[in-house]
């Protein structure tokens, strides 16, 4: 039900979450970007074809991509000024929206919420 929220608020910029969360990843890389394998393991969900949205991204002009010179087979992207300026657009909205969400609980409900989700990511042994 949240993440449907945060669907609907990312709609109107022709965004999903997972595009979303990789621009917020190449954000917060700063300028030399990250290798396309770094950036499907710091997503939120998994998606099969990081390729194919990478390419998705990059046509609206919101990252881009280029080759290592040391090793060619590696491909850095990096998030564009145009995609700067829409997650900058959509930094307060999002903020709001989670607020709203999550705003009726307390520091110490939502440290205990923090750590049940971590715990039922863990994988058991």
């Amino acid at each position: 039900m949240l993440e449907t929220e945060v669907a609907e608020l990312l709609k109107p910029s022709g965004l999903s979450p997972t595009q979303y969360n990789v621009l917020r990843i190449l954000r917060a890389a700063g300028k030399e970007g990250l290798p396309c394998g770094q950036i499907a393991r710091r997503m939120l969900t998994h998606d099969p074809d990081v390729t194919r949205m990478l390419d998705r991204l990059e046509a609206r002009g919101l990252i881009a991509r280029r080759r290592d010179q040391a090793d060619r087979r590696v491909v850095y992207a990096r998030i564009a000024a145009d995609g700067a300026r829409l997650l900058q657009g959509l930094d307060k909205p999002v903020l709001q929206l989670h607020r709203e969400q999550l705003g009726r609980l307390g520091k110490g409900q939502l440290r205990v919420l923090s750590n049940l989700l971590r715990k039922a990511r863990e994988r058991t042994k």
